[in-house]
């Protein structure tokens, strides 16, 4: 029997299975496609995810092929929104195909030792007390595999979520949106974009030579089932902007729907989703990759602990309690900016056209929207009063002075938790000197827990100059923060937090 099996090889199932062997679990990923596909729905990595990259040491190869971008857009509005003010090492969206992040992962994921079968297609599953049974078609036939968990990342068809009886409520699409990746011999300057009463129109260059059209046409809203073709397509851009830009060689032509739901279970006993197969939206802002990744990251971790006996009470139920308002979130944020970007009658240009000068007057306006979409603003905060401000919070990747000097992100590549003292007393090597600070040291690490101490540098931000000691869950979010350093008499708080995230190992485990 499988420990964890995967369904579905996207960004999402590849980072999920990425952070289960990192955890020293054994994966095994389904996918139904036998190949990659050449095409990428995706093409935008925003700050969060490239910090989600960075602690685990994989942003370097994004950042060198990426074409870093200081803005975004909000509802395809004139005045975009200012990235720079962000408080994150990577203040821009990165512009880079899924298709290349597909490779990298599936790189990554191999080296790990994930075991990848391609052509196999789960066509349905049951679940009990102990396991979850799944059938599966492959190239020699049907099959089945048992698991003590299934991870469904089989997009918004996902036929795990189905198979589970997971509910997946919402709304069917009412508006439809195309996409062209063609050749042109007159691309137009970088940039492009038209919105006005005859509909919308966004060109983006691809790797190869390719443009990339992406628009709506009010006019062709009686679409939903039929397939766009070439002459369709050519016809549109033509109406909508006076000319084709010596459009040919189509390469991938395609509409897609405003359907929104969300799955209204992340986890039903041994069955989770994550990614499109939790929540399905509009692709407003180039988000949809994104929080799929940041879905697994979040589940990784606590899977991995769940099934190593490592796991207090209740952490893989978290799993639904923080990722669910985060995708509800999403899918309020989408269905916004939808009815921004639909907006093609006179009242619609005209509220286009106030809430674009809003954002270019108002940078305070410009910053919430750009963490908001940019994920930096998701914390999973303590229900607890007493609890310090950082709890829950996401983790900047501080620079901590000390011995040695190091980055909090570097600390967390192996995909441990991680207890800062940040008192400021000095620790040779980073380890604990003595006294009570040692048997904190001692039973992090007993734990499976990194060690260090040090002192931020730069500019205070807020909440981490009160917090002498600081707990950091594997996925780079706060467990627990405590204004006495680790060493404080009696020195339990540190302990206690321990307990709080790690129970001790079970005998045998993984």
């Amino acid at each position: 029997m499988e420990q964890v099996i995967i369904v579905g090889a996207g960004p999402t199932g590849l980072w999920a299975a990425c952070e289960l062997r990192r955890a020293g679990v054994p994966v095994l990923l389904l996918e139904r496609r036998t190949e990659r596909s050449p095409h990428s729905k995706a093409l935008t990595v925003h700050p969060r995810t490239i910090e989600v990259l960075a602690m685990r040491g994989l942003e370097k190869v994004f950042l060198d092929e990426g074409i870093k971008i200081p803005t975004g857009h909000f509802g395809g509005l004139e005045h975009r929104l200012d990235f720079r003010p962000l408080d994150t090492s990577y203040p821009f969206t990165l512009f880079y195909p899924q298709a290349r992040t597909e490779e990298i992962l599936q790189e990554h994921a191999a080296e790990l030792g994930v075991r990848i079968r391609r052509g196999h297609t789960v066509t349905g599953l049951r679940q009990d007390e102990t396991s979850v049974s799944l059938e599966v078609t492959g190239p020699d036939g049907p099959y089945a595999e048992r698991a003590e968990y299934v991870v469904g990342c089989d997009g918004a068809g996902s036929t795990v979520r189905q198979a589970a009886g997971i509910a997946f409520p919402g709304s069917d699409a009412t508006l439809f949106g195309f996409l062209g990746d063609v050749r042109l011999d007159a691309p137009p300057p970088p940039g492009f974009s038209r919105h006005g009463a005859e509909g919308a129109v966004m060109i983006v260059p691809l790797p190869g030579g390719m443009q990339r059209f992406v628009g709506m046409d009010p006019a062709r809203q009686d679409v939903a089932g039929t397939e766009l073709t070439f002459e369709e397509f050519r016809g549109t851009v033509i109406r909508l902007t006076g000319e084709d830009f010596g459009m040919r060689d189509p390469v991938w032509l395609s509409r897609f729907g405003n359907a929104t739901r969300q799955a209204v279970e992340y986890r039903r006993g041994r069955v989770l989703l994550a990614g499109d197969a939790a929540h399905m939206h509009f692709p407003t802002g180039g988000v949809g990759l994104n929080v799929g990744v940041q879905d697994a990251m979040n589940l990784g971790w606590k899977l991995a602990a769940e099934i190593q006996g490592r796991a207090p009470h209740g952490l893989l139920d978290t799993y639904h309690a923080e990722r669910h308002p985060v995708g509800a979130a999403l899918l309020e944020s989408s269905l916004a900016q939808t009815a921004i970007i639909s907006a093609f009658s006179p009242a619609g240009l005209g509220l286009r056209s106030l809430l674009s000068r809003l954002v270019a007057a108002h940078p305070e306006l410009s910053l919430d929207l750009a963490g908001r979409l940019s994920a930096l603003d998701v914390a999973y905060p303590s229900a607890d009063p007493s609890a310090h401000p950082l709890t829950g919070a996401r983790v900047p990747d501080l620079y901590l002075v000390g011995d040695p000097d190091v980055r909090v992100y570097d600390l967390l590549r192996a995909g441990r938790p991680l207890l800062l003292d940040l008192s400021g007393a000095a620790r040779a090597g980073g380890g604990p000197a003595g006294g009570t600070s040692a048997a904190v040291g001692e039973r992090a690490r007993s734990l499976g827990v990194e060690f260090r101490s040090g002192v931020p540098a730069g500019t205070p931000r807020p909440g981490w100059p009160t917090a002498g000691a600081v707990l950091i869950r594997p996925d780079g979010h706060v467990w627990w923060a405590g204004e006495e350093p680790p060493d404080a008499a009696p020195g339990t708080a540190a302990l206690e937090a321990l307990s709080t995230l790690c129970a001790p190992p079970a005998p045998g485990a993984a």
